[in-house]
């Protein structure tokens, strides 16, 4: 079944973001170094919108210098509480400095100007500012990506190659343990699958409220059973202290593994 299919709201925004990715890396087109394909790119979002929110979360953990507009003073405060931007500037020159210094040392940045996009596109083209990544290239068209797809048809006739979306939470405690599992999803993991690997392994950093207390990848039927078999594990031998729910996405059928602490038993 498609990811959107999911019976879990608070995922599909994070889904959205996770599709916006994964667009971003491929469009990158670094084949040699696809955990890194973004490092040094700028990507302009155009408005700050809920579109725009995602993009630039996308583009956080893709490793991009992300620029980024938004006239209503509303959403420039909503933005920096959220920790969506790192700076919020007056003007495009000040951005352009911000963002000129951080793609000198591929470092990821995001940066608001407090202006509409009409102004900042007609600035961007009178100061010859093109943007190496944009909205299109990171544009979502419908549950799967064409890469996706492709990967379906080649792997119909291999059921545990197909493509699964996983998605863990935390009953309490997110922060303590939402690592712990990330941990045992990274463990799962190809080694070679790096777009995942730096997935998860840079999401938290960048997620803010958008969606604390639970984290997905969307990866192979396989992957789906390991983590499922490792996380089983972890609970069996009594290493996690709180509640867990797996909810797996793939061509079989959606399926949700609810897993309880071990209960010590009295002496």
């Amino acid at each position: 079944m498609p990811p959107e299919d999911l019976s879990l709201d608070s995922a599909s925004s994070l889904l959205r973001a996770y599709s916006i990715y994964c667009n971003l890396v491929q469009a990158s087109g670094n084949s040699r170094r696809p955990d890194a394909a973004s490092d040094g790119k700028l990507l302009y979002v155009g408005e700050l919108d809920e579109v725009g929110r995602l993009l630039t979360l996308a583009g956080n953990v893709a490793g991009c210098a992300t620029l980024a507009a938004a006239a209503d003073p509303d959403s420039q405060k909503q933005a920096i509480r959220d920790g969506v931007v790192d700076f919020l500037v007056t003007s495009l020159d000040e951005a352009l400095r911000i963002l000129k210094n951080e793609l000198r040392k591929h470092s990821t940045v995001a940066v608001c100007v407090g202006a509409s996009t009409v102004d900042i596109e007609r600035e961007m083209l009178e100061r010859g500012v093109q943007p190496d990544l944009s909205r299109q290239d990171a544009s979502v068209d419908g549950p799967f990506t064409a890469s996706s797809r492709e990967a379906l048809r080649l792997n119909a006739d291999r059921p545990l190659r197909s493509q699964a979306t996983v998605v863990w939470s935390a009953e309490s405690q997110p922060a303590k343990w939402l690592p712990r599992f990330d941990a045992i999803a990274l463990e799962c993991l190809q080694p070679s699958d790096a777009a995942n690997r730096r997935w998860i392994q840079r999401l938290p950093r960048y997620l803010g409220r958008l969606s604390s207390h639970l984290h997905l990848v969307r990866s192979d039927r396989e992957f789906a059973a390991s983590f499922v078999e490792h996380m089983r594990g972890a609970f069996e031998q009594g290493a996690v202290a709180t509640a867990a729910t797996i909810w797996v996405a793939s061509e079989a059928g959606p399926e949700i593994y609810d897993l309880k602490p071990a209960t010590r038993s009295s002496s």
